[in-house]
């Protein structure tokens, strides 16, 4: 698979997963397919949860919520299952400490909601297609993570600072990225920050919080967009019972296109 990681159809990759032969970042494969963080909550603190979400919607995207205890979502894929379909998940038990899983079967429980939110994998594809270079897929590397000196907005038990994944651009392919991530709204749309690290309480842009450390080169802008981390550390703040996330950089690939995501997930919602 690694030969043509970008054209992996998403129900292969998937299946892959599932069966235990993909453990990796999922960053460049199925290019132009939409990308999922998870979120997986009691059904007791799901409403604040969707609450943290629709007042967070840069970091938060919102475009799955499944049925309690279903594993499935319909909407954004053909035998997709949440317990086994990422290759690696977070498990919190009441506490900030968490455990490291690849699939969730033992865990599950009837009274468990999914949140998936979209993730700005989603539109690497469109960058590298226009000819902007991205350094971590160049170098086989998951995307660096950030938290930030930024706060977002609580809701009940959920609320920390926002996370941020960083992408280097020479300063003309800096203003194009923008450009063309802004069209991908479910999939945190436009950066929130561009330049001095610092300024976002980044203190040392080499040394990120999740991910890979960052390829730089010379006279290059580093590039800062939203990232569906940030949900888990409002989890880690917020201790449920049981909580249950992605390992950063290891996501949920469904089978909507990225590019039409909106009017794809509208409809479905509507119909």
């Amino acid at each position: 698979m690694k030969g043509s990681i970008s054209t992996v159809k998403p129900l292969d990759l998937r299946h892959a997963i599932r069966s235990g032969n993909h453990r990796g970042t999922t960053t460049g494969y199925s290019a132009g397919y939409l990308q999922g963080n998870l979120a997986i909550i009691p059904q007791k603190d799901a409403a604040d949860f969707l609450s943290f979400c629709m007042k967070n919607p840069k970091p938060c995207p919102l475009i799955g919520v499944s049925e309690p205890g279903s594993p499935h979502i319909p909407a954004l894929g053909a035998d997709l299952d949440i317990r086994t379909d990422l290759p690696g998940y977070r498990v919190f038990r009441g506490s900030r400490d968490y455990q490291s899983v690849t699939d969730l079967n033992a865990v599950w429980r009837d009274d468990l909601v999914t949140f998936v939110l979209g993730c700005s994998f989603s539109f690497e594809a469109a960058i590298t297609s226009a000819g902007i270079a991205l350094h971590h897929l160049d170098a086989g590397r998951n995307v660096p993570m950030y938290v930030t000196n930024i706060a977002t907005s609580p809701a009940g038990r959920f609320h920390g600072p926002l996370v941020v994944s960083m992408r280097a651009f020479k300063p003309s392919d800096a203003i194009r990225a923008v450009l063309y991530s802004d069209r991908y709204r479910l999939a945190h749309g436009a950066p929130v920050h561009l330049g001095d690290p610092s300024a976002i309480g980044i203190a040392d842009i080499m040394k990120p919080d999740f991910g890979d450390e960052p390829v730089l080169n010379d006279g290059d802008i580093p590039v800062f967009w939203a990232c569906g981390v940030t949900p888990q550390m409002a989890i880690r703040n917020a201790q449920p019972d049981l909580a249950i996330t992605h390992e950063p950089g290891l996501m949920l690939v469904t089978d909507v296109l990225a590019e039409a995501a909106e009017f794809t997930l509208h409809a479905t919602q509507t119909a």
